[in-house]
């Protein structure tokens, strides 16, 4: 990946005229069944370009309590457009209750914020939201001449967990925000994808927030070497979650999620056992976090040879208690 960095031949990208940049907006656009793409830093950037696009300022969209652009990209709509969130809490599977987003639709009154979007993940925690569900989401939001906008950051990992096209996925969606910095392993980089009209906001939108990047074709040619390489190695990831959590669940003090993708969620009964547990990993050189929910997430650093090591180590930590 660094190679093809290296070799990129690049251009200026806020003049549109960095080759490396303009071919993989083309790619990720056809790969998803899309008219245009944008490229931007992070998918925190590209999934605000998509809420900053759609909405106005004192509209709102409806989302997700646990949703990252409701709860972990820092506010950013409601603090640089004005844009109101309604946010849900989010069902078990990752979903949101269509019955009760419907019910949030505001009526057209001046009394209320405009309803102009429903914001999406998938997957979500490590889930993968069935398309069928996707669909119903489509049919709602064309109920009510409403938007519909995919967090699709692991949309990658629910490709190869579906055994369905990125297209396929993306296809109920006016917009996508696609994260390479995730499972696809780049350093850097994210892609918002619809058609071009709103691909043309989302631009506007980009310079305004000072993400417009220069000779950035470094930054796509390993979003590319990532559209090459790294997608079906995902299935490894989901193995090795899925093996990560059937050694883990043996465990005595630990109630372990099912992994669907690459990430495992093990509850502790305790704040204080998981820090110490985090605590005592970290010693043997495995990072993870403090939470008493824990995510255990596998990606292409982790190797299938490592699992059993983890799981040995994880064991260890709870000995000590």
């Amino acid at each position: 990946m660094r190679d093809a960095m290296a070799a990129a031949p690049v251009g200026d990208d806020v003049f549109g005229d960095d080759p490396t940049i303009n071919a993989l907006q083309e790619r990720v656009a056809a790969m998803t069944g899309k008219e245009a793409a944008l490229i931007a830093s992070s998918g925190t950037q590209t999934n605000l370009l998509a809420l900053l696009s759609h909405c106005q300022r004192g509209e709102e969209y409806l989302v997700g309590q646990e949703y990252h652009t409701y709860r972990y990209e820092a506010g950013g709509a409601a603090v640089l457009g004005g844009i109101v969130p309604q946010p849900f809490e989010v069902e078990t599977d990752g979903t949101l209750d269509l019955a009760a987003v419907e019910r949030r639709i505001k009526p057209d009154d001046p009394h209320f914020p405009i309803t102009r979007l429903l914001a999406l993940e998938n997957t979500h925690t490590g889930k993968l939201i069935p398309q069928a569900y996707m669909e119903r989401a489509r049919k709602l939001v064309d109920k009510h001449g409403l938007k519909l906008h995919l967090d699709g950051a692991r949309i990658a990992n629910a490709a190869v967990a579906s055994g369905s096209s990125l297209a396929e996925l993306a296809a109920p969606f006016d917009s996508v925000s696609i994260c390479f910095s995730k499972g696809l392993g780049t350093p850097i980089g994210s892609v918002l994808v619809g058609d071009r009209t709103f691909i043309a906001r989302a631009h506007r939108w980009r310079k305004m927030l000072g993400g417009g990047m220069r000779q950035a074709g470094i930054v796509a040619a390993a979003m590319d070497y990532a559209l090459d390489h790294h997608i079906e190695r995902l299935a490894e990831d989901h193995a090795n979650a899925k093996k990560l959590a059937a050694g883990l669940s043996q465990l005595d003090g630990l109630d372990v999620e099912p992994a669907q993708t690459n990430m495992v969620y093990v509850n502790f009964s305790s704040a204080d056992n998981a820090k110490k547990v985090s605590e005592y990993l970290r010693k043997h050189d495995i990072i993870v976090g403090t939470s008493q929910r824990m995510r255990l997430v596998t990606h292409l650093g982790i190797p299938a040879t490592t699992i059993d090591q983890i799981v040995s180590s994880f064991a260890n930590a709870l000995k000590v208690l």
